[in-house]
């Protein structure tokens, strides 16, 4: 579907699926160089990243491990700029190698936040991976080891991102229709 009608607003399609994964595939392949027998624990940020982080590991060739945790700040199509961790790690991380799956890092402050909360725990170490990052946007300084997409500070939907709830299982990424 080149448009889709979500609630309110008209979206077009802004990424395909295609390049989606081809830009995925990429990004696997320099982490089976990084961290190939390293053993790796992917946290995946719920609900957003579940997609993205199936199409990457599928395509990783190391043993890993992975866990979800849900961080929430957004609410409709704004930051609420409110971190709220609902649900948390269910095995230790002290001395492991962790790798943060993220579908989106807007502010920054939801991967700050789980930063500094993991940090208590002692990892070995931590890395971000996120499919799509809005440098403009950032409110704190982050080290993004892997990256998919820079973009604009638009909001977006689709593989994996919602729009209040819908949206998630659009398998292309969209912007909201400049014709809207």
């Amino acid at each position: 579907m080149a448009k889709v009608k979500i609630h309110d607003k008209e979206f077009e399609i802004f990424i395909p699926y295609e390049k989606i994964r081809s830009v995925v595939e990429k990004m696997a392949e320099q982490m089976n160089r990084d961290l190939k027998d390293k053993n790796p624990l992917f946290l995946c940020i719920l609900n957003g990243s579940f997609m993205f982080a199936a199409d990457l590991l599928k395509n990783l060739e190391f043993a890993c491990e992975i866990q979800f945790v849900k961080v929430s700040s957004y609410h409709g199509t704004q930051s609420s700029g409110k971190i709220q961790q609902v649900l948390g790690l269910s095995q230790p991380v002290k001395g492991r190698r962790l790798v943060i799956i993220e579908d989106i890092i807007d502010s920054g402050l939801t991967i700050d936040f789980l930063q500094k909360q993991l940090a208590l725990a002692e990892p070995k170490s931590m890395s971000i991976c996120s499919l799509l990052v809005k440098p403009k946007a950032l409110k704190v300084a982050l080290e993004i080891a892997y990256t998919g997409f820079e973009v604009e500070n638009e909001f977006l939907v689709g593989y994996g991102l919602d729009y209040d709830g819908l949206g998630r299982n659009l398998r292309h990424l969209y912007q909201v229709d400049k014709q809207d």
